[in-house]
């Protein structure tokens, strides 16, 4: 599931599930190298994507100062994060592993 607008407290906070957060921006290069890894996690995966140009509140709260960043939010919490064009495999098993965490929970 990728997400675009959204609710941050309901999809990302309160989330059951593990939620990967995207922050990128039109006018960064890495960020559009990011978006195939990115969509391709979203088939298995709840993926949240947040326009640092228009949210730029919540990135200076989590303390995002180079994009992109991926931030992996278990319980309402950062699990993991990431900076800069980070492999899909990579992401992949942090997100398998978060999930079945929640599963034996």
């Amino acid at each position: 599931m990728l997400l675009h607008e959204f609710n941050w407290k309901k999809e990302v906070l309160q989330a059951r599930e593990p939620v990967l957060v995207d922050f990128w921006a039109a006018w960064c290069g890495p960020c559009r190298a990011m978006n195939p890894i990115i969509e391709s996690l979203a088939r298995d995966f709840k993926v949240c994507k947040v326009n640092l140009d228009t949210n730029q509140e919540l990135a200076s709260y989590y303390d995002i100062s180079s994009i992109p960043a991926l931030l992996i939010f278990k319980d309402g919490k950062i699990a993991a994060r990431h900076v800069g064009v980070t492999p899909e495999a990579t992401l992949r098993t942090e997100m398998q592993r978060l999930s079945r965490a929640e599963g034996s929970s």
